[in-house]
């Protein structure tokens, strides 16, 4: 079994929330979301923000709230081989309302179909709020390129309310 070991950020401005699933090994040792040097996310979302990459945990977290972002994950606990989505067992999910309850959320995006399927699973039954799926940043989906991905997470931008 193991734990998320990462806080959710967010803050009473965020207005939007975008979930992965559980951070890959990767990211555990970093001890951020998307630490994986392959995974797109960072690049995504400095460029749908014309923004810099930010490369440091404290530019990743002050980029986050300056754009009115949450992140978190679906997974509070699992079991799971490696970063294996695939693996994924026993899942224990998060409890939303720590971010719900301290912002006004207008909508929730998850970043990718794994996230998708453990949202709709557990916690929207709980919540009664859809999830937005966004196609996944991780670099397992070849498919989508920076480009097609950062048109697609433009998507995010028209939920974000500027205060």
């Amino acid at each position: 079994m193991v734990i998320h070991p990462i806080s959710p950020v967010y803050d009473k401005n965020s207005s939007i929330l975008i979930l992965g699933s559980f951070p890959s090994v990767k990211s555990r040792e970093e001890g951020f979301f998307y630490g994986h040097p392959q995974n797109r996310f960072w690049k995504v979302v400095a460029s749908v923000f014309d923004e810099n990459v930010p490369k440091s945990i404290e530019e990743k977290k002050a980029f986050l709230l300056r754009n009115h972002i949450a992140v978190w994950d679906v997974i509070q606990s699992c079991d799971i081989d490696g970063s294996s989505d695939a693996s994924i067992k026993n899942v224990k999910a998060n409890d939303l309302n720590e971010i719900l309850n301290a912002a006004d959320i207008k909508a929730i995006f998850v970043n990718g179909k794994t996230a998708l399927k453990y949202y709709k699973k557990y916690t929207e039954p709980i919540l009664g709020r859809t999830a937005i799926c966004l196609p996944s940043t991780s670099p397992a989906n070849a498919a989508w390129n920076l480009e097609r991905l950062v048109g697609e997470w433009k998507r995010i931008r028209g939920r974000v309310s500027a205060l």
